[in-house]
C-alpha cells in the first residue's frame, strides 16, 4: 500500500514540472518508434504520453493518434505542440477508448508506474487482434564513469543502464516480447543538465533544502569531473531499450 501511495504521489508531481520536463527531457531515436510501431498501424494510442516526447515521433498524415495521460498540465503542453492529436485524460488501467480501437499501443517511460495486471488486460482490450504493444525506456548509460556519478548526485535510481535490463512485467493476453536497444547521446549545456534534474518527479516533492543540495552536487560534478569539465556542450549517453508484444 505504501509503495502504491508513493507511486501516486510521484506521478501526480509531474503536474508541477510539465514545462521543464518538456524542455529538458530527451526525445527518443526515430528508429525506436519505427521498430515499435508497424508501418501499417493507422490508429495508435500513446499511453502515459506526458508532454508528447514520443508522440512527436508517431505523428504523420496517415495516422490517427490518441494521447492519454493522467496529468492535465502535461497534456496542455502536448496539445499546444501537437494540435492535431486527440488528447484525453486517462491511465493505462483506464484507457478512454472502445474495445478493439487501435492497431498499436505505446507506453514510453511509463510502464513502471502502472498496475501491470490491470494495465495488460486494459491494453489487450483496446488493441485489435494482432495489434502491437510497445514499451520503451531511455536509460542513462552508467557504464560511463561521469554518468554513474551523475546518477548518484541526482539521487536517480531505476532509469540507468549498466549491463542489461530485465523484461518488464506484462501479463495476459501478451506473451514473451521481442527486444532491441539503441545507443545514442543527447546534448546538454550545464544548465540544461540541471534542468534535467529539476524535471524529475522525486525532485518536485523534495524539501527546498534537499533540492538545493541535489543541484549543488550536480553542479559540482559538472565543474570538476575530468570527462566533462569546461565543456560548452555535454553529450549524455543513453541506451534506449524497446520491448514489442503482440496481442494474439
Amino acid at each position: 500500500m505504501t509503495e502504491r501511495r508513493d507511486k501516486a504521489l510521484h506521478a501526480a508531481s509531474f503536474d508541477m514540472v510539465a514545462a521543464v520536463y518538456d524542455a529538458s527531457r530527451p526525445s527518443y531515436p526515430q528508429q525506436a518508434a519505427d521498430w515499435l510501431v508497424p508501418s501499417s498501424a493507422v490508429h495508435v494510442v500513446d499511453i502515459g504520453a506526458g508532454t508528447g516526447k514520443f508522440t512527436r515521433l508517431l505523428s504523420d498524415q496517415r495516422r490517427e493518434i490518441v494521447a492519454v495521460d493522467p496529468s492535465p498540465h502535461m497534456l496542455e503542453v502536448l496539445a499546444s505542440a501537437l494540435p492535431d492529436v486527440d488528447v484525453r485524460e486517462g491511465t493505462a488501467e483506464q484507457i478512454p477508448l472502445d474495445d478493439d480501437a487501435v492497431d498499436a499501443a505505446i507506453c514510453a517511460q511509463a510502464w513502471h508506474w502502472v498496475d501491470s495486471d490491470r494495465a495488460s488486460h486494459e491494453v489487450g482490450r483496446v488493441l485489435r487482434p494482432g495489434g502491437t504493444l510497445g514499451l520503451v525506456w531511455n536509460l542513462r548509460d552508467e557504464r560511463v564513469d561521469w554518468v554513474r556519478e551523475l546518477g548518484i548526485a541526482m539521487h536517480a535510481d531505476g532509469d540507468q543502464f549498466t549491463d542489461g535490463v530485465t523484461a518488464p512485467d506484462v501479463r495476459e493476453p501478451f506473451g514473451a516480447p521481442d527486444r532491441v536497444q539503441f545507443e545514442w547521446a543527447a546534448e546538454y549545456s550545464a544548465e540544461g543538465l540541471l534542468d534535467l534534474v529539476r524535471s524529475r518527479s522525486y525532485y518536485a516533492v523534495m524539501s527546498p533544502d534537499d533540492q538545493r543540495d541535489t543541484l549543488a552536487a550536480v553542479r559540482e560534478l559538472i565543474q570538476t569531473h575530468p570527462q566533462i569539465v569546461d565543456r560548452e556542450k555535454i553529450a549524455l549517453p543513453y541506451v534506449t531499450v524497446c520491448f514489442r508484444y503482440r496481442r494474439p
